[in-house]
């Protein structure tokens, strides 16, 4: 087959995404969706892109609700549909409904992970769905006056027994039902069982399936990215918000400072959201993290395979000056990095060359993530570094990025303003630009 640019638009995806690969194998996930998405056009999409998730190594809960088809079920019934607090009363007759409903919706579910016809994504596929009484649930008992009846709430999360069904490779498929000890069974919300099962697990990410795209502000426009303490900020005053994601958002912030790593808002009416969220830089939803999603933090050891894998591709182009893995093993601790959801995105390194001056070297973000100013967070934690070393004067050398350089701050120097050591390795073919800065 002859080269086209759908080859290289291919090749050049797939190696995007092999970070995360790499990086979710093994992980454990919480994927929560609602009714709503059960009854749309993509639950089929759906579940391919979950078998995917599994024959990627990826440990699976899912956690299914059922709300309007327990609707449709009391309309059929002529039972009346009553709410307080966010909470469905649920007496016997209703939670007889309920019953019907969520066990029609879990066997669809199962249907679906169980296909494996031929031509589709689903093929050859070995996926064992598993349930169980993994969670057990408590009554909510009197709401400011008003009998609950068999609406509940979760107790306790059976996390042992769904740990070992992770890691048999079986996908762990719950929903919203919770028996007691006394053999009752009560009506739980989604929303939260989804909650409790993540901050039980420390899961590495919980993604709640909406009918909004995301979190929005008030303009409309996709906030992609929130601290706990941003959301629970929003929730105060944030009447334009869907009912979706008035329901999951406190308890994305609530698992979020329970110690799950990444929960994650999307939509569901979008072919492959799943995925784009997942793999993509950018995503398409809206992610909640305890602490903000950029980290940097100064390279170990254990960072050189990823920074090599960072810088290699510039080395090549000749932006950067080549650094073998041994010359990079005994100088780790030179460098600065900057991640981005756990992958390494950009670096730059501190050499101190005499008790005040020091160079800035090996500046380098991803070019996938240049539009977001890492260059310049790094650049400042470098200055910080610098500053508290006692360094008075800064120097960098660069073929390609003098004016970004001049735009913050740096003044061009020559040669003979290097200092000695460094202007006796001046590579004069390369004919790099010489850049100060007095901090």
């Amino acid at each position: 087959m002859s080269d086209t640019p759908y080859d290289d638009h291919f090749v050049s995806w797939f190696r995007a995404v092999t970070p995360y690969i790499n990086a979710f194998r093994g992980k454990t996930f919480v994927i929560a969706f609602g009714g709503k998405a059960i009854a749309s056009e993509f639950i089929k999409t759906l579940a391919y892109d979950v078998n995917l998730l599994v024959s990627l190594g990826i440990r699976l809960v899912l956690v299914h609700g059922a709300r309007p088809q327990i609707e449709e079920e009391l309309r059929e019934k002529n039972i009346e549909s009553k709410y307080h607090r966010g909470y469905r009363v649920t007496d016997a007759d209703t939670l007889d409904c309920v019953l019907d409903a969520v066990g029609s919706v879990y066997l669809e579910i199962e249907a679906m992970l169980s296909q494996g016809l031929p031509n589709t994504p689903m093929a050859n596929s070995r996926i064992r769905v598993i349930g169980g009484n993994f969670i057990t649930g408590q009554p909510i008992g009197v709401l400011d006056g008003i009998d609950m009846h068999y609406a509940g709430k979760v107790r306790k999360v059976d996390s042992e027994g769904i740990n070992a069904q992770l890691g048999l490779g079986n996908i762990v498929l719950l929903n919203c039902e919770g028996p007691s000890p006394t053999g009752e069974i009560f009506n739980l919300q989604m929303e939260e069982v989804a909650e409790a099962i993540a901050s039980s697990l420390k899961a590495d990410k919980l993604v709640y399936l909406t009918d909004s795209r995301g979190v929005t502000d008030k303009a409309g426009e996709l906030l992609d990215a929130m601290t706990a303490d941003e959301a629970s900020q929003l929730l105060r005053d944030a009447d334009w918000l869907t009912t979706d994601i008035i329901r999951y958002l406190p308890c994305a912030v609530r698992a979020s400072r329970a110690g799950v790593g990444r929960v994650h808002v999307i939509g569901f009416a979008q072919d492959g959201a799943l995925l784009r969220e997942l793999f993509t830089h950018d995503g398409v939803g809206t992610v909640v993290t305890r602490e903000s999603l950029e980290n940097i933090r100064e390279a170990k050891p254990d960072d050189i395979a990823a920074l090599i894998a960072l810088i290699e591709p510039m080395e090549q182009e000749g932006i950067l000056v080549h650094r073998p893995r041994e010359l990079l093993e005994r100088e780790i601790e030179q460098f600065s990095i900057m991640l981005h959801d756990g992958i390494i995105v950009g670096c730059a390194a501190l050499y101190q060359h005499s008790a005040e001056e020091a160079e800035l070297a090996c500046l380098a973000v991803n070019p996938d993530h240049r539009e977001w100013g890492y260059g310049e967070q790094l650049m400042e934690r470098i200055f910080r570094r610098a500053k508290k070393a006692g360094i008075k004067r800064l120097f960098v050398l660069t073929t390609r990025t003098e004016h970004w350089f001049v735009e913050r701050g740096f003044k061009l120097g020559t040669v003979d303003d290097l200092p000695a050591a460094k202007k006796e390795m001046y590579n004069y073919q390369r004919r790099s630009k010489v850049l100060f800065k007095t901090l």
